[in-house]
Order: structure tokens, then sequence, then C-alpha cells
């Protein structure tokens, strides 16, 4: 067996090459550059026995998919799905080259690799394509096709990438079981285990725009006006609010069960009579993260409006992220609104930005995949439980389990990268990861496709 030592190498120098791609995603179409990360991949996993398409949406946004095919066409395949862009940075906020893939140590004397995509994604989409690269080295037959997935534009809903592939070229893409993000890390949890988090279901999209409306007038005579602005801030305020009912499925009961919490919280957050007292009493940064997990959530982001100082506005746009809970519709979400917001909602007019359903995938014993994943977290944590997860933002991974495939988020890391740390990098200044990470899930990767299609 290939150790994570021996992994880790290739997989730090990959990682650091991505990195100095620079692909940076703003959100705009012309934007993330991840042809040359595309390329980077197509030329590190080229070789015999593996065949490599790429596919351009659009100019400079290439996705990569390569396959060892495999030799049994009714056997189950699996994908290693890692997207090849990155957010934008304000390199003022950091210490070293946000794009300099650096190898630096730590005052606890703990080798990183620091650079914008380090946590997000690139540390996984670099050691799945070493996973890929050595089962390919050795002539690894498997029965089912294994499939490396280099995809562009993750971080801005996946326009010109997932979402593209899959209304377009299917076929390329399609897999019965797919690994991605976001998951992998660890903890201690009640009984003195260690507990890894497999994120099974993320939460759905449903970000809108609210238009307020009101009357125009002379700002000098504000009495009685029909203020859109001032309606807007009472929207705003009823929004912050609002207190939905919690979803408290088996997902949530596993995270419960597998955290330190007193006999008292651990129940509260179980009763949905009694989460929001026991989410006041709870330090900000944990109560945030079990309300997220629990809610489906109103974050008013983004107001625009008004024309002139001396001018009452009569419209007020603004933009609320909304993210729900699986089992919620579109209906439930103007539901929701109406509910949150009351007399006022006749004022609105509620158009989309952005909508995307909440998903979920099977798993526990019955699921091969959620075997595979827990025996060969054995390797580095020996009697480690997992814990399914909720990731609360989005994934590509929606645009597999929408047409039936099951999907986690997973990866391995070492003891030092726990939830905080990893949330306190993702997206954040300063963004690296530790090399005995980059190692844990290369091997990983590369167990769990022998297991799955041997």
């Amino acid at each position: 067996m290939t150790t994570a030592e021996e992994f880790e190498g290739p997989t730090t120098e990959l990682l650091q090459t991505l990195i100095r791609n620079e692909c940076v995603n703003d959100g705009t179409g012309d934007t993330g550059g991840e042809t040359r990360n595309s390329d980077t991949l197509v030329a590190y996993l080229d070789g015999p026995g593996v065949d490599i398409e790429t596919f351009t949406p659009r100019d400079g946004r290439d996705s990569m998919i390569a396959r060892i095919a495999g030799s049994d066409p009714d056997a189950p395949s699996l994908c290693l799905m890692g997207h090849t862009d990155v957010v934008p940075v304000n390199a003022n906020g950091w210490s070293n080259d946000p794009f300099g893939g650096e190898i630096i140590r730590s005052a606890e004397g703990v080798d990183e690799v620091w650079g914008r995509g380090a946590i997000d994604m690139l540390n996984l989409t670099s050691s799945m394509a070493v996973a890929f690269r050595a089962l390919a080295n050795s002539g690894f037959t498997p029965k089912g096709d294994l499939i490396y997935f280099g995809v562009a534009d993750e971080e801005a809903g996946g326009t010109w990438g997932a979402e593209w592939i899959a209304e377009h070229h299917w076929d390329a893409m399609k897999a019965d079981y797919v690994l991605t993000e976001l998951g992998g890390w660890s903890h201690e949890g009640p009984d003195g285990d260690r507990h890894v988090t497999i994120n099974v279901a993320e939460k759905g999209i449903a970000w809108r725009s609210l238009r307020v409306k009101g009357t125009p007038g002379h700002g000098s005579m504000p009495f009685g006006a029909d203020n859109a602005l001032i309606k807007a801030a009472e929207i705003v305020r009823r929004l912050s609010e609002y207190r939905p009912a919690p979803n408290l499925d088996e997902v949530w009961g596993a995270q419960v069960a597998s955290m330190k919490l007193s006999d008292e919280q651990r129940d509260g957050l179980m009763d949905p009579a009694a989460i929001w007292s026991t989410l006041e009493g709870m330090p900000v940064p944990q109560a945030r993260t079990c309300h997220a997990c629990t809610h489906t959530t109103f974050s008013p982001n983004v107001a625009h409006g008004g024309q002139k100082t001396n001018i009452v506005p009569d419209t007020i746009d603004i933009e609320v992220d909304i993210r729900t809970v699986p089992g919620t519709t579109k209906d439930d979400v103007i539901g929701h609104l109406r509910e949150a917001l009351g007399d006022l909602f006749d004022h609105v007019d509620v158009s989309e930005l952005q909508n995307s359903n909440p998903t979920a995938s099977p798993f526990g014993p019955s699921n091969p995949l959620w075997e595979s994943v827990k025996t060969h977290t054995q390797v580095a944590y020996p009697g480690a439980k997992l814990v399914p997860g909720l990731i609360v933002g989005g994934t590509d991974a929606r645009f597999y389990r929408e047409r039936g495939t099951t999907a986690y988020g997973a990866g391995l890391f070492s003891k030092s990268m726990d939830f905080a740390t990893f949330g306190s990098r993702f997206h954040g200044n300063n963004e690296r990861i530790d090399i005995e990470s980059l190692g844990l899930s290369a091997q990983y990767f590369h167990g769990i496709a022998t297991d799955m299609l041997s």
C-alpha cells in the first residue's frame, strides 16, 4: 500500500502549480481563466490507459474529464470531482503572496502550503489527481469507470462548469458515485473517539430580490410620506428576527451526538421549542453553525435605491441570501417571506436571483460508498466514526444528486485541521493547508477508488 507520506510530495507540487495559475473567478463570465488549471491537469494526467476530454463552454473557461475505462460496462462508476477556480483575494490582508504557493513552516513546526484555493478546494483537486495518476501508472484496471473531473466555475454556481456540462454532455460526466468537497475534518467526540464529518447533503439556494415600493415626494416634507427606504429598513429588521421552524432530521441528530455538549444543550438542540434559547446560550461561532444547519436562513446583504438627498425614494431593492433546508420548495420560500414580512409583504415584489433545490444522498451500511469511505478513514484514524453532515453553502454535488447519483463531500485531514481551523481559512486571509493533510487525502482517494472499482 502506498503510504500517505509518499503522496505528500507530488500532491504538494501539483497544488503549488494550481495556486500559481491564479484562476480567480469573480462571478462575471470572462473571469476565472480555468483553462490554465485545466491544461495543467490534462498534462499531469495524460498517459497510457487514460482518456481525456476537454470542454469549452466559454473562451478561457475549460473543464476537463479524465477516465480509466472499466472492464465491465454494467459495473458502478466512481467520479473524483474537484473544481479549478478560486474566489478573489485582497492581498493587503495576507502575510504572504496569495498566489505564491509557498511552503511555510508554522510556529508549531507544521509545513503548510499557502495560497488562495489551498482550502477551497485545490487541495482536494490536487490529491484526487495524484491518486488517479498513481492508479493509472500502476496499470489499474477497474471494473467500472474511474473518472476525474476538473471543473470550472464552481465559485459562481457552475453556469460555465458542471451545470453546462450536465446539460450538454451528461454522458461524459455521469457516474454512480461521486466524491467532492466539503468534508474530512475531524474532532474528538464525547466518547473520546475521533469523529470524521462526511457531508451527505447540502442546503438549497433561494436568493431573492425584494423590490420595496413607495411614493416619491419632497424630502423637506417627510411627515406621513410613503418612504420606500423606511419600509425597507423595517423589512430588513423583520427578516433578521424571523424564526422559522427548525429541521431536526437524522443528519442533525448524528451531528449533535458527536458534539461535546452538556446534556441540557444536547436535549435543547433536538427540541423545536428549546433550540433558540439553547443557541442563545452557546458561543456565537458554534451557535452560528448550529443555526445554519437546522434552519432555512435569511440574510439581507445588499440594498440599492434612492435618487437624490431631497427626494423621498419610491423604490428600494434588497437582495436576500436565503438558504433552504432539505424538503423546502419555491412555494415554501414565498410562504416564509409572507410570514416574516406580515403586512409589508404586499408592498414588495419578489423576484428570483438564483435558485437550486436542497439535495441529499443516502448513507449508512447499505450504501457501498459510505462503507468504503468508512473503511479508508480507519487507515489514518483507527476506530474513527463517520458523522453525516449538511453543507450550508453550495457545491457542484447538487448536479449529480439531482440526477440520482450518490455524492459525498469528503476528504481526510490531519488532526490539526478541525472544523474551526478549516472554516476560519475558507475564503479567508492567509488560506493554507498542512502537507500532512495533502498526503492523507491522496491516500484516501486512492484506497476508495481501488476498493469501489476492483
